[in-house]
């Protein structure tokens, strides 16, 4: 790796935003042909910091360099003309364009007074087989997967000439499959000679992929080093300031009576066809029962079958011994069911909203928050500030928008939300999806004292380690059916694993397709 000149360097960038410094005189150098982590928790400072370089924002002190030459990037249109892209966590695409209309687009090359859509393609193709993207420049953006949509992305940056790549968290949608493929592209990026700057949170990944890891704490950088002289126990400490078990620690378990009974239940997807075809399990008080399986299964129908937002075309849901079955989602609320949604934009808070009102999105019609039809604010207010104290969530004020708070942060209000409510069933759905490890580490022991309290817990997720370390029992779901149920204890990795590709139990243990 060269030790000349840094293609980026960064002196003392500091950005404030009202009540808060995002970043407090931050410095970092990317070399050439280095892949160079920024790593820190929810909230620390690091998509700011990346804004910044991107001309998103501008930093109220400090300076950037790009080849040694101090550069003032007021807009992305000056960045890209610096070599430098962004790929964003959230992309920023044209669903129904295709793949090649997308990336020319705001560049479109022009045969008279047309676009030269041909040449287009024929560049695009090329850029995606030199760096092993293969990405069909015909194919429209709303029939790819998420993953082929993030190349996309990527070609967008290559195609306007990047030699300085910032990928925003670029792993949080992705399947094991599709994570394991943008390490390989990421490699071949840096063999061509890219730059690239990682934005993450997650330390396997880094130990996996990165030359070089800053850690940044509170908008200060706390460390950085070779990422060969580091583990991730090392960078766990340093990124959240204090020890990090990555072992769930939980009490035996007290089962109790059946608290949600799903009986042979029927549920179409938005094209008609059948996503969950007699679907048969239950949950106890007092435990855990994890979800596992791959994505596109018919947990995202399951989940709003159960709570309302979905209706089911045949079989039985009962809570507490009653039928909830086609119920609203007011009334499956107010019998006892709080639910963590896998996408907490959507379905857990309203982003224009403050995290005032956010807080009390399912219950502000109850008699102690309104007066005469009326919102009672002070005790609304009260309330508010009360759960985001207990619940450490991290907002410079009750009245700021949801939208402004940290992913992390947000789904510590859903959360706190969701158990004040006091539940008899909580419903975690993908609850650590884009978390650090220590909002990881809190989540998971949110979930554990619900349990010990004798709640039901219903967890659904795609980390495979997450099921195996938080569940009491694992029910496996393929195809919209259980295929496997068995306990943490007494199965690993590859049965699950087995079990999630379609393999059935039979009554003595053993698999068989």
């Amino acid at each position: 790796m060269s030790e000349a000149v840094p293609v980026v360097e960064l002196r003392n960038i500091t950005k404030r935003f009202p009540g808060i410094v995002a970043n407090d005189a931050i410095s970092l150098k990317l070399r050439k042909g280095e892949i160079h982590a920024l790593l820190g928790e929810n909230g620390a400072g690091k998509s700011t910091l990346m804004n910044i370089v991107f001309g998103l924002y501008q930093p109220d002190e400090g300076s950037i360099h790009v080849q040694g030459n101090e550069v003032f990037i007021d807009s992305p249109n000056r960045a890209i003309e610096l070599g430098i892209g962004m790929v964003h966590q959230h992309f920023k695409l044209v669903q129904p364009f295709t793949v090649t209309e997308n990336i020319i687009l705001g560049m479109e090359p022009k045969r008279g007074m047309n676009v030269d859509i041909r040449t287009a393609q024929d560049k695009v193709r090329k850029l995606s087989e030199q760096y092993g993207l293969r990405v069909d420049p015909k194919a429209k953006i709303e029939d790819i997967s998420v993953g082929m949509q993030q190349r996309v992305e990527i070609l967008k940056t290559l195609y306007r000439g990047a030699d300085i790549l910032i990928f925003d968290e670029p792993t949080a949608v992705l399947t094991p499959q599709e994570i394991s493929e943008l390490m390989v592209i990421m490699r071949n990026l840096v063999k061509e000679g890219k730059s690239i700057i990682l934005i993450t949170h997650k330390l396997k990944e880094i130990m996996e992929i990165a030359d070089t890891v800053t850690i940044i704490r509170r908008g200060k950088v706390i460390d950085t080093l070779a990422c060969a002289q580091a583990n991730p126990q090392i960078l766990a400490e340093k990124m959240v300031g204090r020890d990090v078990s990555f072992k769930v620690n939980k009490e035996a378990v007290k089962l109790g009576e059946p608290v949600l009974q799903v009986q042979d239940l029927m549920v179409r997807n938005q094209q008609g066809l059948a996503s969950l075809k007699g679907l048969n399990f239950e949950v106890k008080a007092g435990e855990i029962l994890g979800i596992a399986g791959v994505d596109g299964n018919g947990q995202s129908e399951l989940i709003e079958a159960l709570t309302g937002l979905r209706t089911v075309d045949g079989g039985k849901v009962l809570l507490m011994g009653s039928d909830i079955t086609n119920q609203t989602p007011r009334e499956i609320s107010e019998a006892g069911l709080s639910h963590i949604p896998e996408d907490r934009h959507k379905h857990g808070l309203v982003l224009d909203f403050t995290m005032s009102e956010n807080m009390v999105l399912e219950t502000y019609f109850h008699p102690a928050y309104n007066k005469g039809g009326f919102l009672n604010y002070d005790v609304i207010d009260k309330h508010a500030e009360a759960l985001i104290k207990q619940f450490d969530v991290r907002t410079p004020s009750i009245y700021n928008k949801a939208r402004s708070l940290s992913g992390g942060n947000q789904q510590k209000a859903i959360i706190a939300r969701e158990i004040h409510k006091n539940p008899n069933l909580l419903i975690a759905a993908q609850p650590t999806r884009g978390l650090d490890v220590g909002a990881i580490e809190f989540v998971h022991r949110m979930l554990i004292e619900q349990r010990n309290k004798g709640k039901a817990v219903l967890l659904i997720s795609f980390e495979l380690d997450e099921i195996m370390n938080v569940s009491d029992r694992i029910a496996v779901i393929y195809e919209g059916q259980i295929v496997g149920e068995v306990m943490p204890q007494d199965t690993n990795d590859q049965e699950i694993g087995l079990l999630m590709a379609g393999s059935k139990r039979t009554e003595k243990g053993a698999l068989h397709e």
